[in-house]
């Protein structure tokens, strides 16, 4: 939020001599953000004077308008001649007063202003735009100088457009909408200074009347508590909005747009009231304020045709029929809370004007402004939480403003809808701020503390304290206050929120900062050492880690292929997701990180190899609601249990996906693509990373979405299936339109057993013997089991085994195939003769033979 300091001045009697660091200090101990504090006289440099326009030449043949302009600065120029300057605005007429910066100057950003030959012609100096000044973001036009101005073409320009101000730029955080007002940064600084404070909130208001200006009902005063409206009749449509308006306006970053709309934006930065001004004439009837049926449409002021959800609050136009909703529902007019409808928005003709502020559920407007990605200043500050108190001064003052700016009769009657319920008195222990800061808060101060917030005190029940020992306060009997928060603050809802404000007022830098011991450890614990592990261990082998949002949309199951009965099929489904179209929590990692590969290959990428590791969540269906928990006490072990019962399961996975070539082709010669025994021999490595001795580790065919079910293997570990890895079924590839051949593996890294303590290898200092074999199977052996047979056949001196060659061809027979595995023997005592390695090698294939019907190819 941006405000001048000047504005917050009529409000809160700050000293006249405040240092701008001073000031942002103090916002910051309040706990307000400050992005910038900029004094606006230092950002521009040189002769920034009020020019008057005396003649515009329009200049043809160019790509764009191209003015030349002549005009009228005074002296500023030495000459009093006019002053040549082209300029692409049109926004601007003959007669009108403008700034200008002449040759010399320097605008915001270091941008010199000199004199030049442009467009063929002589150009010297600029006509300024407000963003140009640095005022706001509106780069529209040039700013045009109102009537009511009185300086004169020459003078001085930096008090006209509020260039001798100082600019503060906030970053108000989600509980503190109140501060997204004039009213409230003032609160807020008189709080710091300990100065007066003029509330705007307080003026004078009157209030409803029984009949009402405008016939308005209300049929949800859940989404819409309060409605107050007010008419303004014989509004001169063409009155501008005065000067000091507008340029409050340009520096809060709001664009001027007409008088009743300009009015409705300046009193939501003053009172930080959303209001909305409807054109009466352009109303057929009667007003519903009502929730949307789904599926019906509204063009909203930014052009957009919107279709709304059964969620979202409108205001609607009961003269117009609508038989999606039913009769006396209307149309809708308006995106209630979030914008306007172009059917009623008021326009360059208008002259009746119906005002409206109300006060809507600060959850709906966040869920249709997401909903809609439509983030409008009002929308912000609805969802913050606005002081449903201030509607009727808010509704007087606009009327105010636009009935002396504007002329205009304002009805007599008001209408007041109000539903509001009052607020909760909140128990509060008088000592609880002294027992949870360390600091001593006597009674006094706290209530003197809360009372400066704007909250009600009074003195409750007494009690006995429940820590006798606590810093400050005596044992025996302690004093419960009644606190009731004031309307403007509905973020103090709990014990825990007052004494926040107790310590916030009372200042941050009085709480001492003792860092605590951090108790003795043993390092990293044994999962904490096998994620790492894992993670190191596969991008040693070229794999790319990518952190992927654990979202997904409900058509993911259908796209994988998951069967109807499979476990991953339930989902989570978030209660306020940031995504409509992804509401559900992942059930594996495979979903979104197909997605991220999918990306990758739109952008130009076509050989990948990425990894993560990430936790899936797998919901306890009918376990419940949690327990409802406060933030006064620490929850009770059974209030932990039960909520952790209620709690997705949540185990950590490690999944890979391949696509194109693994290893790259070259002028060395082709590349070698990924394909399923690469995400199989990916798992292996992450299994030998989480340190699962191979002789554990088990490899079979197996059918499992969304693999090829005959290009899937599952994993096991002691017998048990810790993960999958292959092909992805080619229905699959298609519907996520990836690649053919693409390869995925995913674990379950938590069914891992403890990593064993594994025993120092003995090294042997004695050569090896190699010797091939070529053993002859039914192919539909697999070659996992072939191995085993050879490691338990060939005893101790067999110190590895790796198959190196697959071969099949008519000579074997039909439904035959040889494997070809290098075996490696070393004694570590003595070198191996010939006969002793002949003999293990026979009794490896023996085994092969005896158990799987082996035979020994050439034999």
């Amino acid at each position: 939020m941006r405000v001048s300091v000047s504005w917050l001045r009529e409000y809160v009697d700050l000293p006249a001599d405040l240092p701008t660091g001073d000031l942002e200090q103090a916002l910051v101990d309040l706990g307000i953000e400050v992005e910038s504090v900029v004094d606006l006289a230092e950002t521009v440099t040189g002769q920034l004077v009020v020019g008057e326009v005396r003649e515009i030449e329009e200049l043809t043949g160019f790509k764009k308008p191209i003015r030349f302009c002549r005009v009228d600065v005074g002296a500023a120029n030495g000459t009093g001649e006019p002053q040549e300057i082209v300029c692409g605005a049109r926004n601007f007429a003959p007669g009108d007063r403008v700034v200008v910066i002449l040759p010399g100057g320097v605008l915001p950003g270091g941008f010199a202003i000199g004199a030049r030959k442009t467009y063929g012609h002589n150009s010297a100096g600029m006509i300024c735009s407000a963003k140009e000044l640095g005022l706001g973001d509106d780069h529209s036009g040039i700013i045009v100088l109102g009537s009511d101005v009185t300086a004169k073409p020459g003078d001085d320009a930096r008090p006209v457009v509020g260039l001798d101000d100082v600019v503060l730029d906030l970053e108000i955080t989600p509980d503190r909408g109140y501060a997204l007002s004039l009213r409230g940064l003032a609160r807020e600084l008189s709080h710091a200074f300990d100065v007066p404070l003029r509330d705007p909130a307080l003026a004078p208001a009157p209030g409803g009347t029984g009949t009402p200006p405008y016939p308005v009902e209300v049929r949800d005063t859940v989404g819409c508590d309060r409605f107050t409206a007010r008419l303004v009749r014989g509004v001169d449509p063409t009155a501008p909005t005065p000067s000091w308006m507008q340029q409050r306006l340009v520096t809060a970053g709001i664009r001027s747009i007409s008088l009743p709309v300009d009015i409705t934006n300046y009193v939501m930065l003053e009172l930080g009231q959303p209001m909305h001004a409807f054109d009466a004439d352009r109303i057929a009837g009667p007003l519903v304020v009502r929730r949307a049926e789904a599926g019906e449409k509204l063009t909203t002021l930014d052009g957009v045709n919107r279709v709304l959800n059964a969620d979202d609050m409108v205001i609607c136009d009961a003269g117009l029929p609508n038989a999606l909703a039913g009769e006396g529902a209307g149309v809708p007019i308006s995106l209630a809370a979030v914008m306007g409808g172009e059917t009623s928005e008021v326009v360059a003709g208008t002259t009746t004007v119906l005002f409206e502020a109300a006060h809507w559920d600060p959850a709906m407007v966040g869920r249709t402004a997401r909903r809609h990605k439509l983030f409008s200043e009002a929308a912000k500050r609805w969802e913050r939480g606005v002081d449903p108190a201030v509607a009727l001064v808010a509704l007087e003052r606009a009327v105010r403003l636009l009935t002396e700016h504007g002329g205009g009769t304002p009805s007599a009657e008001i209408l007041d809808i109000d539903h509001v319920r009052p607020r909760t008195p909140i128990s509060l222990p008088a000592d609880l701020p002294t027992r949870r800061v360390g600091v001593e808060y006597p009674p006094a101060r706290v209530v003197a503390l809360l009372e400066r917030v704007g909250c009600t005190v009074a003195q409750g029940a007494d009690r006995l304290s429940e820590d006798p020992g606590a810093v400050g306060v005596a044992s025996g009997v302690g004093t419960v206050l009644s606190v009731t928060p004031p309307t403007w603050r509905p973020d103090l809802t709990d014990p825990a929120d007052l004494v926040e404000e107790v310590v916030r007022l009372d200042g941050y830098d009085r709480v001492p900062s003792v860092l605590p011991t951090a108790p003795p450890g043993r390092g990293l614990t044994p999962r904490q050492r096998r994620r790492r592990a894992v993670a190191g261990s596969l991008a040693e082998r070229g794999y790319v880690e990518v952190l992927a949002h654990p979202f997904v949309s409900p058509e993911l199951a259908d796209q994988l292929g998951l069967p109807a009965d499979d476990p991953r099929r339930p989902a989570v489904r978030l209660a306020n997701p940031l995504s409509e179209e992804e509401p559900l929590l992942r059930t594996t990692l495979l979903g979104p990180l197909l997605g991220i590969l999918k990306r990758n290959l739109g952008r130009g990428h076509r050989d990948l190899a990425l990894y993560e590791i990430g936790a899936v969540f797998h919901p306890r269906l009918g376990a419940g609601s949690p327990p409802a928990m406060g933030v006064d006490r620490r929850p009770t072990d059974e209030e932990f249990a039960a909520a952790d019962a209620v709690v997705p399961a949540q185990p950590v996975h490690v999944a890979v996906v391949l696509s194109g070539d693994l290893d790259p082709a070259g002028w060395w010669g082709a590349g070698r693509p990924a394909g399923w025994a690469d995400a199989i021999e990916a798992a292996r490595d992450v299994l030998a990373a989480a340190g699962i001795p191979d002789e554990r580790v088990e490899v079979r065919a197996a059918e499992y979405a969304p693999w090829h079910p005959g290009r899937c293997a599952e994993l096991r570990v002691d017998g048990s299936v810790v993960g999958h890895a292959g092909e992805l079924h080619p229905v699959v590839v298609a519907a996520l339109e990836l690649p053919r051949r693409t390869s995925a593996m995913e674990l379950n890294l938590d069914t891992l057993p403890p990593t064993p303590v594994t025993p120092a290898p003995t090294v042997s200092g004695f050569p090896p013997a190699l010797i091939d074999v070529a053993l002859v199977l039914d192919e539909s052996v697999p070659a996992e089991q072939v191995r085993r047979a050879l490691e338990a056949g060939a005893g101790e001196l067999l110190e590895d085994v790796r198959l190196f060659d697959v071969y099949s061809g008519a000579q074997l027979g039909p439904g035959r195939r040889s494997l070809a595995y290098k075996l490696t023997f070393r004694a570590p005592d003595r070198t191996l003769t010939v006969e002793e390695a002949v003999a293990a090698r026979d009794a490896a294939v023996a085994v092969a033979a005896e158990r799987l019907g082996a035979t020994l190819r050439g034999a």
